[in-house]
């Protein structure tokens, strides 16, 4: 089992420093610059507002506390806020549009997308589409996986256009 004769030491010790894999193969080598590349790409990625566009969180509104008219366009405004405080797992985003005389107003869509600023589309949901209720409220269920600040993007379109995008941040 074990070589016998000088010879054969000298093979055996050649071979357990690793001369020999050095000598055959380059995948070690080759992994670690895989992984340098990775982990740069990680890094950089990972910055906040690596992924955002134009037009995207960093350049919308900041919206008020929850249950403030938030003025939409000249004749509609909204309040929004969650059936419940936020904690982890599920809660629900209630959106309610007024027309000036005071009357529901579903003929927007609307759509939310949460997400953690501090680590920026690792938690997102992307954008969602609102449901409407038959009262005219409109809902959206919003996953909190962890403890610590939130943001909620609000983007408000009509006719296939966005009239209105802002953000809501808050902690868990």
């Amino acid at each position: 089992m074990y070589p016998r004769g000088r010879r054969n030491l000298e093979q055996v010790h050649i071979f357990l420093s690793g001369t020999q894999m050095k000598k055959h193969s380059a995948f070690p080598t080759a992994s670690i610059v895989a992984g340098v590349l990775c982990l740069t790409l990680i890094t950089v990625t990972s910055l906040p507002g690596a992924y955002c566009q134009t037009g995207e969180v960093e350049n919308s509104k900041m919206l008020p506390k929850c249950g403030e008219r938030v003025p939409l366009d000249p004749d509609h405004y909204f309040v929004y806020g969650f059936d419940e405080a936020p904690k982890l797992g599920t809660v629900i985003m209630k959106v309610e549009i007024f027309a000036r005389n005071g009357s529901h107003d579903t003929t927007f869509v609307v759509k939310g997308d949460v997400d953690m600023p501090s680590m920026r589309r690792a938690h997102s949901t992307g954008d969602k589409k609102f449901s409407v209720s038959k009262k005219g409220i409109y809902l959206l269920p919003v996953p909190i996986a962890m403890p610590g600040g939130w943001e909620f993007k609000f983007t408000f379109e009509k006719n296939g256009k966005a009239v209105f995008q802002a953000a809501y941040r808050f902690e868990v």
